[in-house]
């Protein structure tokens, strides 16, 4: 995709917003299980001043896994909505995360807060699973 984004398939979007299964009929009592809190990694290595207007408390977060990182075979990569690569779960917390998600688990994150500390955006997330 153009300007560095990554497609991500609207399925898949509104499936992380709750509103359809897996197999695509509507499901009004999906639970959100929290499961961790945590920084996004890495933001100072993306392009943040062009991401944080859109970056809202309560933004989703779409999250994917990695497993070819050369850093780190648990990576997984945080995108926003559009598609943009903000950073990473931390490796630190990642490996839970990934296991469950190479299981074909559902995870996605909502954005908690965000705050310029010099030329770095920090920004705290939420992770949760999404339980049918």
């Amino acid at each position: 995709m153009p300007n560095g984004l990554t497609k991500i398939d609207p399925a898949l979007l509104a499936l992380m917003h709750g509103a359809f299964g897996k197999d695509g009929a509507l499901q009004p009592f999906a639970r959100e299980i929290m499961l961790i809190e945590c920084h996004i990694a890495g933001t100072s290595h993306h392009d943040m001043k062009a991401a944080e207007p859109d970056l809202d408390p309560g933004a989703l977060l779409v999250l994917r896994r990695e497993p070819e990182n050369p850093h780190d075979a648990l990576a997984i990569m945080i995108l926003d909505e559009a598609g943009r690569h903000l950073g990473y779960v931390p490796r630190a917390k990642n490996e839970a995360l990934a296991r469950l998600m190479d299981a074909g688990k559902l995870l996605f994150g909502k954005l908690e807060s965000k705050a310029w500390q010099g030329d770095w955006l920090k920004v705290e997330a939420r992770i949760y699973l999404r339980d049918y």
